[in-house]
């Protein structure tokens, strides 16, 4: 979050990108945090963490969409390396999530292997149907994280590690205005 304060402020330090970083993690790497995000081009998480090489594993699909090889690619660090930080990073207007809330309320399913993303996001459509609000497609994305986070913390594989304090799993929410990452859920104590 101090990374990400730099790059609200634009006071950055980008850390760790430099040769001497790429030797140094060539033979091994210990990044301290997982981040599943979106594929959105507007949400570079090294970047709106300010980090560099080596520090994240960054994972990323259209509305933080989970399927088996993307939950195990989640778990990778956690499970191999400790890695004590996951993060479910949802934002602002996020074009997946608005695609798959018009086609689920339209019932007109989206072309090729984008209904794999709708179908996925069909939880938080219902959850934002039930919580209602100004925005429904902004509600959607916000309980997409919430799920999803929710979702990895209660895993059978992460749960133990959840349980023990050795990982926290957080969801969190970027605002495109502003550069400002807001914690949702999951904050460690």
């Amino acid at each position: 979050m101090e990374g990400n304060e730099r790059w609200v402020s634009g006071d950055l330090q980008h850390p760790d990108r430099d040769p001497n970083r790429r030797q140094f993690v060539a033979q091994e790497q210990e990044p301290f945090g997982a981040i599943l995000a979106c594929i959105d081009s507007r949400v570079p998480p090294e970047l709106l963490f300010d980090t560099g090489l080596g520090d994240l594993y960054v994972m990323r699909t259209g509305g933080e969409a989970v399927e088996p090889v993307v939950t195990g690619s989640v778990e990778y660090g956690p499970m191999t390396s400790g890695t004590p930080l996951i993060v479910v990073l949802g934002h602002q207007r996020c074009g997946a999530v608005e695609a798959a809330y018009k086609s689920i309320r339209d019932g007109k399913p989206l072309p090729g292997s984008l209904q794999a993303i709708v179908k996925a996001l069909q939880p938080a459509y219902e959850q934002a149907v039930r919580e209602g609000g100004a925005d429904p497609v902004e509600t959607m994305a916000r309980a997409q994280v919430k799920l999803t986070a929710t979702d990895l913390r209660d895993n059978q594989d992460l749960a133990p590690l959840v349980g023990k304090g050795a990982l926290a799993v957080v969801g969190a929410y970027y605002s495109l205005d502003t550069g400002k990452v807001e914690v949702l859920v999951g904050a460690p104590s």
